[in-house]
C-alpha cells in the first residue's frame, strides 16, 4: 500500500497535468470505488467543475474544485491514475473516468478494487481525525512524546495508527524504528523521552529521505499497464532484508509478524 512519500509523488505527477482543467463529465463504472454516492450524483457533483489544486492529506489525494467540493481518493493497494488521449484504449480495471476539457481522460484503475473516492465540502471523519502532517510544524516533538506516553501498544502498532502518527505504513515505520535504534515490540509508554525524541526525528528524516529519493514509485501517468513502477534499487535499511547483515553492525536482520504484517529489525541495534 502506498505510504506518504508515494502519495506525495502521485500528487506531484498529477498537479501539472490536471490543475486548471475542467471536468466535463465523470463516469463511475464500479460503484464500490465511491460507495457513498450514486453514479448519477457522482457525475452531477463533478460535471463542469474546475480543478483548482491537487493536494494531499496523509495518504489521501485531494482534488480541490472551484465549486467548493473536494474529491478525495485513497489508492489503497493497487489504485492508480492514468492520463489518456481520447483515441487511446482504456487500460484494464478502468473503474472511474474523468473527461477533461483538453480532450484527455483521467482514468482511475484498480486491479484489486480496494481504492476509494469521496466527494465532500466539509472534511469527513476519516480526514478530520487524522494526526498532524509529519513534516509540518504542527507535528511537534512534544506532541509525539505525549502521544507515546498515553499508549501501551507496541511502538510499531502505534506508528501505523493514522490518528496518532500520519503517513507511515509498514515500510517507513520499520525504517524509522531502525534509524532511531528502537525495538518495534517495545511498549510505547515505556520509551524514554530522549529515545522518543530520537524516534520523532527519525520519522521525519525517513519520510523526507524517501520523498527526496523518489520513494518506491516511478510515476508515469501515461502507463496504463499494471501498477506504478517500483524503483530498481532497494534503498531500505531493514525492510524485506530478513537474514541479511545489518548495515550498521552485521547482525542478521530478523522478521516477526505483528498484527498480520511483517516487521523487520536488527536484534543488536534495536535491543528491547
Amino acid at each position: 500500500m502506498p505510504e506518504l512519500p508515494e502519495v506525495e509523488h502521485v500528487v506531484r505527477a498529477l498537479s501539472p497535468v490536471i490543475t486548471g482543467r475542467r471536468i466535463l463529465a465523470a463516469e463511475l463504472n464500479l460503484k464500490r470505488i465511491a460507495p457513498g454516492i450514486s453514479r448519477p450524483a457522482f457525475d452531477r457533483q463533478l460535471r463542469n467543475s474546475l480543478i483548482t489544486a491537487v493536494g494531499r492529506r496523509g495518504k489521501y489525494i485531494l482534488f480541490e474544485l472551484e465549486s467548493g467540493h473536494v474529491l478525495a481518493t485513497h489508492l489503497r493497494m493497487t489504485g492508480k491514475f492514468v492520463s489518456l488521449t481520447t483515441d487511446q484504449s482504456l487500460p484494464p480495471y478502468a473503474h472511474v473516468i474523468f473527461y477533461l476539457d483538453d480532450e484527455r481522460r483521467l482514468v482511475f484503475c484498480d486491479m484489486r478494487q480496494f481504492g476509494r473516492m469521496r466527494i465532500f465540502t466539509k472534511p469527513p471523519k476519516e480526514l478530520s481525525t487524522l494526526a498532524p502532517e509529519p513534516l509540518s510544524d504542527q507535528f511537534t516533538e512534544s506532541y509525539f512524546v505525549e502521544t507515546l506516553s498515553r499508549s501501551r501498544r507496541p511502538l510499531k502498532h502505534l506508528l501505523l495508527d493514522q490518528t496518532r502518527v500520519l503517513g507511515l505504513g509498514n515500510i517507513y515505520a520499520v525504517e524509522a524504528l531502525f534509524l532511531a535504534g528502537v525495538n518495534p515490540l517495545k511498549e510505547s509508554n515505556r520509551l524514554s523521552k530522549p529515545r522518543a525524541r530520537k524516534l520523532y526525528q527519525s520519522i521525519r528524516d525517513v519520510l523526507q529521505e524517501a520523498i527526496d529519493a523518489g520513494s518506491t514509485l516511478r510515476i508515469d501517468l501515461a502507463d496504463g499497464n499494471g501498477s506504478y513502477f517500483g524503483t530498481v534499487e532497494r534503498f531500505w535499511r531493514v525492510y524485506e532484508r530478513e537474514g541479511e547483515p545489518c548495515v550498521q553492525c552485521g547482525t542478521k536482520i530478523r522478521r516477526v509478524v505483528q498484527g498480520g504484517r511483517s516487521t523487520y529489525y536488527c536484534p543488536q541495534c534495536q535491543k528491547r
